[in-house]
């Protein structure tokens, strides 16, 4: 997916065409440097010339379009001076507009541009402009050039680094693309379009990079949490982190949390991570809502399976719990009784329990902290401690750290009732 033009306008409300309309609407004449030095052989061929373009722009014709045309030649001709380039710049781009003719607007905007008259303020929508120009041309170095003088007089918005950023995606640069791209996100802040995040994520995908794929999976689940952005956001980590069962399994939880299955592939990570021997209610119900969904076929193999293994298990697994939880409270339980119990307890949504376990597990020797942090922390969530989870998920260090930022993310807008 590429970022689209966007319409762009003076402050002098010259307009551009859109990317592929070639579509140029009139535009005011803008107003000369105050008191401009103008020579008289310039006065001479451009006093007539405004006269005519003015009334041409009144009652437009072809004809006399062509004839300012011939008389424009006159002009750039005598404009000498630097108030006569200015000048003739500004006649150039009018009647680049009345002619539709992109090139003649570009050559009368570049032609206010090297006079050295332009007003400071206009300097960088003239750079933009033309950067816009160069852009439609298919012309990457000439655009770079004028975004980034764009960018060095003044240009306060967010759209030349997105550009940058697209050019740098275009010519195999994807270090510079992000960082630009990152700095067009931080100068729009909320108002960032949701396909900027996602070009970010797309590319980076594209090239394999983990750290920013996590940097715009969670940049666009944070300021679109919807369906698709959870769905992207997840299945990226799982594709890029090379996640071993364990980690995969709790991320796959939080697509079960959020509804993002996008397609069988995500339920049969899942069944798989999970393991119906294990996890036998949570592989039951998830094969039961891809069925439901219409995103997947009980009756292929591998579900059929799974499905006849979490079927005799989950009546066994249901009668055990009390007793695990009872050895697991033992003061002598080892952490692996512990972390057991409170994964059973977890998976069977008996959350508030997992959750005084997966705390007893941390103070044990041998704990791997980070999965019983995370586990805790989606315990929480799961019994409303929204804050507590929080808080947990921000000390998982390592491997899983992109995974708890996630999930945090999701017990952030459960909070806010999302």
């Amino acid at each position: 997916m590429k970022l689209s033009l966007s319409r762009f306008a003076l402050a002098v409300a010259l307009a551009l065409p859109v990317a592929g309309a070639g579509v140029m609407v009139a535009a005011p004449a803008m107003a000369a440097p105050a008191g401009p030095d103008l020579s008289k052989p310039f006065l001479a061929v451009g006093v007539p010339f405004q006269t005519a373009l003015e009334k041409v722009k009144k009652a437009p014709s072809p004809e006399g379009i062509a004839d300012l045309r011939a008389q424009y030649e006159k002009v750039l001709a005598a404009a000498t001076k630097p108030d006569d380039k200015f000048t003739a710049g500004n006649w150039g781009i009018q009647l680049g507009s009345l002619a539709k003719d992109d090139a003649l607007q570009g050559k009368g905007i570049q032609l206010m541009v090297d006079s050295g008259k332009t007003p400071p303020d206009l300097l960088p929508k003239l750079h933009f402009a033309l950067a816009q120009m160069a852009l439609q041309a298919k012309d990457n170095a000439g655009a770079r050039k004028n975004l980034d003088a764009s960018i060095a007089a003044g240009n306060k918005e967010a759209e030349p680094h997105v550009w940058l950023a697209e050019i740098n995606f275009e010519e195999k640069q994807p270090k510079a693309g992000f960082d630009e791209l990152n700095k067009a996100i931080a100068i729009a802040g909320t108002a960032a379009p949701e396909n900027w995040y996602r070009r970010g994520l797309g590319f980076a995908y594209e090239n394999r990079d983990y750290a920013q794929a996590v940097n715009f999976s969670t940049g666009l689940v944070k300021a679109y949490p919807v369906t698709k952005s959870w769905s992207a956001a997840i299945a990226v980590l799982r594709d890029l982190g090379q996640l071993p069962s364990q980690d995969t399994i709790d991320l796959m939880r939080l697509m079960a949390r959020t509804n993002s299955w996008a397609e069988e592939r995500d339920y049969g990570e899942f069944v798989q991570a999970a393991d119906a021997r294990r996890n036998p209610g949570e592989v039951k119900a998830v094969i039961e809502a891809g069925v439901a969904a219409g995103k997947l076929d009980a009756s292929k193999t591998f579900y059929a399976e799974a499905l006849k293994t979490a079927n005799g298990r989950i009546g066994p697994d249901k009668a055990s719990l009390p007793g695990f939880e009872k050895d697991a409270r033992a003061a002598n339980a080892t952490v692996g009784t512990v972390s057991g119990a409170a994964d059973a307890l977890l998976s069977y949504h008996e959350s508030a329990k997992a959750a005084e376990l997966y705390k007893i597990a941390l103070g044990k020797p041998g704990v791997d902290k980070p999965v019983v942090l995370t586990r805790l922390g989606i315990a929480q969530v799961d019994a409303g401690d929204y804050a507590g989870a929080q808080a947990t998920f921000a000390q998982v260090e390592g491997p899983r750290k992109p995974m708890a930022e996630l999930w945090s993310l999701y017990a952030a807008q459960k909070a806010a009732g999302k």
